[in-house]
C-alpha cells in the first residue's frame, strides 16, 4: 500500500514537472549541452500569471496577455529560470517581491507595457541580473537610490518613457571619477533615446562623455532631444546650447578646532557647483600627540566615511552639510575631509580637530592642602606677638619660641602640639600678669611711704627717699 502511494506521488509530480500550462506552449531548445525547456504563452485571454509553470523552466514569455500587475512571489517555483519576458502587456504594478527566489535569472524584459514606476530594489532578489529592458513603459522619473542595485546591470533600456533628468548618482556608476578606489569600470549600452530631456549640462556631459574614447558607455542611439522646459517642443542635442557643468568647490567653517574633553562640536563646510554637488565626511588620520601615544594602536583603519551627518541645499547650486560630535574623546582627534562631488569633478577640504584635555591634577591639589593649616596656625600667633611686645623679660620669649613645634603634615599631631602652645602661652602670660600686679603694689606701697615722710616738716631725709624713688 505504501508502495502505491508513493508511486502515485512521484507520478503526480512527473505530471508537475512535464505539464504544460493551458493556453501556452512548451518546448524544448538546445543550449550545446543540454536540451532546456522553454515555456511561451500569449493568448490575450490570460489575465494571471499562470501557478503550474513547470519547475525546469528555463526561459518564460508572457506576452500580449491582459495581465496588469504582479503579486507577491509570482515565479517563486521557478528557482532554474534565466530569461523572464513579460513584454506588451497590460502591467501597471510590479511588488517589491514578485521576483523572490529568482537566483538564476540573467535577463528581465517589460518592455511596451504601463508601469509608471519600477520596484528598483526588487533587483536584490536576481544578483546575476544584466539585461533590464523598460523600454516604452510612463515612467518620469528615475530615484536616486536606483543606482544602488544597478551594479551588475550592462544593459538598460530606458528609452521612449517620460524621463526628464538623470540623478547625479547615476551618472557616478556610470562614469565614475579617476582614481576612486574600489571601483570596477564596466562597458555598459544605455538606450536614452526618446526622452524628453532638459537641456542642462548633465545630459550635455553624457553625451560627451559617451562619446570620448575608452567611454564606459555606450548609448544605443546618439539622437537624443531636449527642451528649454516641460512641455516645449524638442531639438535635438546637438544643436542646443547648454549649460557647462561647473566642477564643486569646498569652504569649510574652519580649519582648525580646538576643543577641550567631553565638549560637543559641529563641524560645517559648503559646497557649490554645478550640478548640485553632494558631500560626504570622510576621517582621514587620528590625532597620536604627546599624551596620547598608543591610544589608538588598536584602532579601526582610515581613511574612513562616515555615516552621520546632514546636508541640505538652499538653492541649485549650493550645498552644505554638518557633522555633530557630542562628548569629545581622544580617539575624536584627528583629520576631517569634507569632499564634494558632482559629474563635473570632485574636491575636498581639511578640518583638523584637536582636543584639549587636563594631564596633571595633584600639584594643585597638594598646594590647596598646604595653604589650609597655615591659615588656621596664624590665628594662634596673636598671644606671641602680645608677649614679645610686653616688656616681659627675655628669657621667657626664648623659652616660648623654643617651644613652639615645627608644622607637621599629620593632622593628628598639629593640633595637638598647637593645643599644648596654647596652655603654655596661658600660664605664661598668667605669670607675667601676677608679676605685674606685685610690682604695682609694690609701687603703691613706695608712693604712701613718700607722702608719709614728705609730710614730716623740716625732714631732708625725707625728699632725698622721695627723689630716689621717683
Amino acid at each position: 500500500m505504501y508502495l502505491l502511494v508513493f508511486l502515485h506521488f512521484l507520478q503526480s509530480l512527473l505530471m508537475a514537472v512535464h505539464s504544460c500550462p493551458a493556453s501556452c506552449a512548451c518546448t524544448y531548445g538546445s543550449s550545446g549541452i543540454a536540451e532546456l525547456r522553454l515555456v511561451q504563452c500569449s493568448d490575450p485571454g490570460i489575465s494571471a500569471v499562470p501557478v503550474n509553470v513547470p519547475a525546469d523552466t528555463v526561459k518564460l514569455r508572457l506576452e500580449k496577455t491582459l495581465i496588469s500587475r504582479m503579486p507577491r512571489a509570482a515565479f517563486y517555483n521557478l528557482s532554474e529560470l534565466r530569461y523572464l519576458w513579460l513584454t506588451y502587456n497590460t502591467i501597471t504594478s510590479i511588488h517589491p517581491s514578485s521576483f523572490v527566489n529568482l537566483k538564476a535569472l540573467r535577463e528581465l524584459r517589460l518592455d511596451g507595457n504601463l508601469l509608471t514606476s519600477f520596484p528598483w530594489e526588487g533587483l536584490r532578489d536576481m544578483p546575476r541580473l544584466q539585461t533590464l529592458g523598460l523600454h516604452n513603459n510612463r515612467l518620469s522619473s528615475l530615484p536616486a537610490h536606483a543606482a544602488l542595485f544597478l551594479p551588475n546591470i550592462t544593459f538598460l533600456d530606458l528609452s521612449s518613457n517620460r524621463l526628464t533628468i538623470l540623478p547625479a548618482e547615476l551618472l557616478d556608476l556610470w562614469f565614475p571619477l579617476p582614481g576612486q578606489q574600489g571601483v570596477s569600470v564596466q562597458r555598459r549600452i544605455l538606450g536614452l533615446h526618446d526622452n524628453p530631456w532638459l537641456c542642462d549640462c548633465q545630459i550635455s556631459m553624457l553625451m560627451s562623455l559617451s562619446s570620448s574614447l575608452g567611454s564606459p558607455v555606450v548609448l544605443m542611439d546618439q539622437m537624443l532631444m531636449c527642451s528649454r522646459s516641460l512641455g516645449q517642443a524638442g531639438m535635438l542635442l546637438t544643436k542646443a546650447e547648454l549649460p557647462r557643468c561647473m566642477r564643486p568647490s569646498v569652504q569649510p567653517a574652519a580649519t582648525r578646532v580646538m576643543s577641550p574633553l567631553g565638549s560637543n562640536v559641529i563641524l560645517r563646510c559648503d559646497a557649490t557647483g554645478y550640478p548640485t554637488p553632494t558631500l560626504t565626511w570622510i576621517k582621514t588620520s587620528t590625532y597620536t600627540g604627546c599624551c596620547q601615544q598608543g591610544l589608538f594602536e588598536n584602532s579601526e583603519e582610515l581613511p574612513k566615511i562616515l555615516e552621520s551627518f546632514m546636508q541640505e541645499s538652499p538653492r541649485v547650486g549650493v550645498r552644505w552639510s554638518i557633522i555633530s560630535l557630542n562628548g569629545l574623546s581622544y580617539k575624536d582627534a584627528g583629520e576631517y575631509r569634507c569632499q564634494a562631488r558632482n559629474m563635473a569633478g570632485i574636491s575636498e577640504a581639511p578640518i583638523k580637530l584637536k582636543v584639549m584635555g587636563i594631564t596633571r591634577l595633584s600639584r594643585p591639589l597638594k598646594k590647596k592642602v598646604q595653604k589650609t593649616p597655615s591659615k588656621s596656625l596664624s590665628k594662634f600667633k596673636k598671644p606671641k606677638q602680645t608677649l614679645v611686645i610686653s616688656k616681659s623679660p627675655p628669657v621667657l620669649e626664648n623659652n616660648i619660641l623654643t617651644n613652639i613645634p615645627p608644622p607637621f603634615n599629620n593632622k593628628t599631631k598639629r593640633d595637638s602640639n598647637l593645643l599644648s602652645k596654647v596652655v603654655q602661652v596661658y600660664q605664661v602670660d598668667k605669670h607675667v600678669s601676677q608679676r605685674k600686679m606685685n610690682s604695682a603694689n609694690t609701687k603703691k606701697k613706695n608712693q604712701t611711704l613718700i607722702k608719709s615722710v614728705s609730710e614730716a616738716p623740716d625732714n631732708p631725709t625725707g625728699a632725698l627717699l622721695s627723689a630716689a624713688l621717683v
